[in-house]
């Protein structure tokens, strides 16, 4: 930390009143204790992350900070500049948040109204807490959408969330809370569906916030996280919570350097291990693409853009292959065409040319009920777990629609079994098969969705940022089921991700992606150790220094 950040951390520290103090806080949801008496005091421009694994407690406490928690009873005290937060009219939370609270949501696919640019959903927000005109606000909007790292922010101002990226929607996310420059700042895995490049980019950019903020109003952050290393980089003071409690905080240096809990050692000592088997030569190849491209509508500027439209190139000649037991690993920044080139392969975007095969047959060629076999033998994991599943539906139905479809055979009970079977192999319990997906963490979500996708045994999965939501000790426990899985069953991975240290430990092979091209490709470790590519090394040089 630097000497300014140091003098202004310490001058707004000495404020008698800490900007936030929870105080036995604890929160239920009928019979279920999310947290349990938890007691935390954040200082006026201070840094404080709260870690913990999946299901911990630590969205619930954010949340109920800001009251968002409406099926809930909150008890204790919760107090934002001397104020009790839990004896606040509805009319004043609102006048709050946004405004002197604000807050980074971990999926902002669901955040995110689908209805409105995100240019209009940020100038909204300047609108109607700094009272400012729709123009001034639009403007501001732009520059916002820049500061965070989106390419061409003057167009993306008119895109909708479905249009972007999943790291570029989060950035969005992160724009739209920073607008208003609050006091607070709750950022709920605010890094979590972004590239190691960006991610070090908008560290940066809250900690340049909050020096433009010290002398202020002393803009404190409460980041929620599973990165380790984000905290080390980050955070002043880092607080642990295991099953509702708090069970350790202290210092960065102190909690890192010499952890004092159990739980806290187990998750500081969880690294992606490396379990990757030899792929024999023989291995018939599963899944080829041969110079696959992608284009999109898109609307050409001038006076006229409303009646005419040009075309954005998203992949361009795309050379992929897959063998089975193999993983290929696909590694690029939030809107190079990973995750459309994804699409593609499972035939669930059209290509402008070129030729994907399954088996040795392109995808094109089949019909009827083998596409339905086509379909189960090509599993996909979704990036963002809550807009992939149905609100409406119980774990159980979710999980074991593909059985139900593709297995008609199976009788209820033994579709249960096998529903219950993988979902322990994910690491979540049978009292989940009569829940639904809100009532789940984020990192629980994706792991309902990673069953979801295995219950049908599938010959190739596709995994889309599959472990960006967990912590690190599930993600290790995620990784190495998928791994026991692929060599149990000799399935082909494609895994996308941002986190080069889970394709290390994953991938045979590596495709590196930049602005929808294939920029460099081969052995992960070759490739690791001797990158040819100026791109590569960028990557893996930001990947070193975060």
């Amino acid at each position: 930390m630097s000497a300014t950040l140091q003098h202004n951390a310490a001058r707004v520290g000495a404020s008698s009143t800490p900007l936030l103090e929870l105080e036995r806080l604890h929160v239920t949801f009928g019979d279920t204790v999310a947290v349990n008496d938890v007691t935390l005091a954040i200082q006026r421009g201070e840094r404080v992350a709260l870690v913990g694994e999946s299901g911990s407690g630590k969205s619930v406490t954010a949340l109920s900070i800001l009251r968002l928690l409406s099926d809930a009873h909150i008890s204790g005290s919760i107090r934002f500049d001397g104020q009790d937060l839990l004896a606040r009219t509805e009319r004043e939370m609102r006048g709050l948040r946004g405004s002197d609270i604000a807050m980074i949501f971990q999926e902002p696919m669901t955040a995110l109204n689908p209805l409105y640019t995100v240019g209009d959903q940020i100038a909204e927000t300047i609108v109607v807490h700094d009272g400012v005109s729709a123009n001034e606000a639009r403007k501001r909007a732009v520059a916002l959408l820049g500061r965070t790292g989106i390419a061409e922010p003057g167009k993306r101002v008119n895109s909708y969330p479905h249009q972007l990226s999943g790291g570029q929607r989060q950035r969005a996310m992160i724009a739209m809370a920073l607008a208003c420059r609050p006091r607070l700042l709750l950022a709920d895995e605010p890094t979590t569906a972004l590239d190691v490049t960006i991610r070090a980019q908008i560290v940066e950019l809250l900690l340049e916030l909050q020096r433009d903020e010290a002398e202020k109003r002393g803009m404190a952050v409460l980041l929620i996280t599973h990165d380790l290393n984000l905290v080390r980089h980050f955070a002043q003071r880092v607080a642990v919570m295991e099953k509702g409690v708090l069970v350790e905080s202290g210092t960065v240096e102190q909690v890192f350097e010499s952890p004092q809990h159990p739980y806290t050692q187990r998750l500081l000592a969880s690294r992606p291990e490396r379990t990757v088997v030899p792929v024999l030569p023989i291995s018939p190849v599963l899944l080829e693409a041969r110079d696959v491209s992608v284009d999109f509508k898109t609307k050409l500027p001038g006076f006229d853009g409303w009646f005419r439209s040009g075309r954005f190139r998203a992949v361009a000649d795309a050379n992929i292959s897959v063998r089975q037991g193999e993983t290929l690993g696909i590694v690029g920044e939030s809107g190079s065409g990973k995750s459309t080139l994804a699409m593609a392969l499972l035939g669930l975007q059209r290509t402008a040319h070129g030729e994907i095969e399954f088996q040795g047959r392109a995808l094109g060629s089949y019909r009827g009920a083998e596409q339905t076999t086509l379909r189960s033998n090509m599993q996909v994991v979704f990036q963002d777990p809550f807009s992939s599943l149905s609100p409406r539906q119980t774990v159980e139905r979710i999980v074991g629609e593909g059985l139900a479809l593709h297995r008609p055979q199976m009788t209820p009970q033994a579709r249960r079994d096998k529903v219950m079977s993988v979902l322990r192999e994910v690491g979540i319990d049978r009292t989940a098969l009569y829940r639904y997906p809100h009532e789940f963490s984020g990192g629980q979500r994706q792991r309902i969705a990673i069953a979801r996708a295995l219950v049908l045994e599938p010959r190739i999965l596709i995994l889309d940022e599959p472990t960006s939501a967990l912590d690190v000790s599930i993600q290790q426990q995620v990784l190495k089921l998928l791994a026991g899985l692929q060599q149990k069953y000799n399935l082909g991975f494609i895994f996308i991700s941002h986190d080069l240290a889970v394709i290390g430990a994953m991938a045979h092979r590596v495709a590196v992606m930049q602005n929808g091209s294939i920029v460099e490709s081969g052995d992960v470790e070759k490739i690791f150790a001797t990158p040819s590519h100026p791109y590569t090394r960028k990557l893996l040089k930001a990947a070193l220094d975060h």
